[in-house]
């Protein structure tokens, strides 16, 4: 019998890479990446072709977004996607970043008569930011499933409270792509090991005790 559809927010971090994992254990994968910048071909856009690539999942859909920032800052970089080792700042600002994404992915969802929307927002263990984030993902919820009718539609985070370290160990549990993943906040062929993501993503390698397979396909 053939799997129901989900659709899964993916921007080739790690936490993009654990949920598509955890959601292809039920669902059929469709992937939804917003695109940050117009046109070129990013390190991590890479990283995400790459990440289709192994997923294979029955759909893909790449959604340009450069405006989600620039339409209220023109001076403004791009946005750093939510729910992935690169995102910093308080939880308000992350969960404002991911409203849009929510927002076409029940679009998709729609359309695809899928079953459920796959986010890898976490929090960890703040209390505040938990609780924030969790009303945040209710309140989406029932929204989509009362007045939307989309009745059977549920939005599912599977690392919301986990730590960095944590996720990195239900990767490995769920065999996450982690060498297809990209962390660093540069474009450089290989991660550069300084930046904060970069020493982020070591440090939770390191208290997983587990290595880090990006490095090891590097070598």
């Amino acid at each position: 019998m053939p799997k129901d559809l989900a659709i899964v927010l993916n921007h080739a971090g790690i936490n993009s890479a654990v949920t598509a994992a955890i959601a292809a254990q039920k669902y059929r994968p469709i992937f939804l990446y917003g695109e940050s910048v117009a046109g070129g071909q990013s390190r991590q856009r890479t990283a995400y072709q790459q990440q289709v690539e192994h997923f294979k999942p029955y759909r893909e859909h790449s959604v340009a977004m450069p405006w989600a920032m620039q339409l209220v800052d023109p001076t403004a970089g791009p946005p750093t996607p939510p729910g992935d080792l690169r995102s910093r700042g308080r939880i308000e600002q992350r969960l404002i970043e991911l409203t849009p994404l929510l927002a076409i992915a029940a679009r998709f969802a729609e359309h695809h008569q899928a079953r459920a929307i796959y986010t890898g927002l976490r929090v960890g263990n703040d209390s505040d930011e938990l609780a924030k984030a969790t009303e945040y993902l209710q309140v989406w919820a029932e929204m989509l499933q009362l007045p939307c009718g989309l009745k059977e539609l549920e939005i599912q985070a599977p690392l919301l409270e986990l730590e960095p370290w944590q996720v990195v160990d239900v990767g490995y549990q769920v065999a996450a792509p982690f060498e297809l993943t990209w962390s660093c906040l540069g474009e450089t062929a290989t991660a550069c090991g300084v930046c904060r993501a970069c020493r982020g993503r070591e440090q939770a390698f390191q208290q997983a005790g587990r290595p880090d397979p990006l490095k090891v396909a590097a070598r």
